[in-house]
């Protein structure tokens, strides 16, 4: 029951994100603002624990997620056979912007000082 409680809630807030998205017309997809409100409710225990749950079940199958991806390969074989150079050089050029631009972020995140240590009014902060 609790897996069906977590997918519950994984489904309500894909929902409320898809809402949210096409209802102010905001450039995100609704699934990322989906997940931008799941980690918000993953604060509450009466969200952590379905949830947890759901995401077990659902890792513990992770591969029969796969068989959809394989069939369409399978089915449109013409295509990859056409096209698999493009496709496996444009899969790699992403795959190594993707890396870059996270490696450039962390790098940036990890120059700036801690802001909670600052003190920007210059006086005594026991004063």
């Amino acid at each position: 029951m609790q897996a069906l409680r977590g997918l519950a809630w994984l489904l309500a807030l894909q929902s409320a994100g898809e809402l949210l998205a096409r209802g102010l017309q905001l450039p995100l997809p609704g699934p990322v603002i989906g997940m931008i409100l799941l980690l918000i409710a993953l604060r509450w225990q009466a969200v952590q624990e379905p949830v947890s749950v759901a995401a077990n079940f659902l890792l513990s199958h992770l591969s029969l997620l796969f068989v959809p991806v394989g069939v369409g390969v399978m089915t449109h074989l013409s295509l990859v056979t056409r096209y698999g150079f493009e496709m496996l050089a444009v899969v790699v050029l992403s795959t190594l912007v993707g890396l870059l631009v996270t490696v450039l972020t962390l790098h940036g995140l990890q120059r700036r000082p801690p802001a909670a240590n600052q003190d920007t009014s210059g006086g005594d902060p026991h004063a």
